[in-house]
């Protein structure tokens, strides 16, 4: 997946209509929680978006992987060869994995928020369910289809209803999100999806055997 969003307030009108997802009979956002103008005006605090990050803090090489929930090459990688890199490198010390979001969609945006809505503890989980039911709710229908999709993965992970409202309907929280994301995307010249800054040098996607080669140059192995 090639397409990269750049405009905040895009964004933010898909957050919005996440909002009146869940609050409208009609699934319609006839009433936008922020205006275009206001949207690109805002100053946003991104501090308060948590890092997602597996394995030692102090491990001697970092890589940072940016994926879109909706987009089917990154459910290839979380399915393959990420399972193979956290085996080998991540939970062995080696290796510090951050997790970025990308938000190329409302749905993609949508899927983040359900996997945030717990914090840390459950995002890795979450963020495995997501991908592996990917075909399914990503092509569930309409929005409310997917939203309804996307709960259930929620419910079936320990989330209640209760908790997914009021991450759904948190509008702020999906601005800042976006506005977060583009902060990372921008300065790391991530076009596509998925992408991996090493160490911090940007790194194609590519087989599990030549990301290994990497990985143990890296480490001078």
């Amino acid at each position: 997946m090639t397409r990269f969003a750049t405009v905040i307030c895009a964004a933010v009108a898909m957050a919005a209509g996440a909002y009146w997802l869940t609050q409208s009979p009609s699934n319609t956002p006839a009433n936008p929680l922020i205006g275009s103008a206001e949207a690109q005006e805002a100053d946003i605090d991104t501090s308060t978006i948590v890092e997602m990050v597996q394995g030692a803090k102090d491990a001697p090489v970092e890589i940072v992987e940016y994926a879109s929930f909706t987009c089917p090459h990154c459910a290839s990688f979380h399915e393959g060869p990420y399972k193979q890199l956290k085996k080998d490198f991540i939970d062995t010390g080696k290796v510090k994995f951050v997790y970025r979001e990308v938000y190329f969609d409302r749905y993609g945006l949508w899927a983040s928020m359900v996997a945030r809505c717990t914090g840390p503890d459950k995002f890795f989980g979450l963020t495995d369910l997501i991908f592996k039911e990917q075909s399914n709710w990503a092509r569930a229908g309409g929005p409310s289809e997917i939203v309804a999709a996307l709960r259930k993965i929620g419910l079936k992970a320990g989330i209640s209803n209760e908790q997914l409202d009021a991450c759904l309907q948190d509008a702020t929280r999906a601005q800042t999100l976006v506005a977060w994301y583009q902060e990372n995307a921008e300065r790391d010249g991530i076009n596509a999806t998925p992408s991996f800054v090493m160490n911090g040098k940007k790194v194609d996607n590519q087989s599990y055997a030549e990301f290994k080669k990497l990985i143990e140059a890296e480490l001078g192995s």
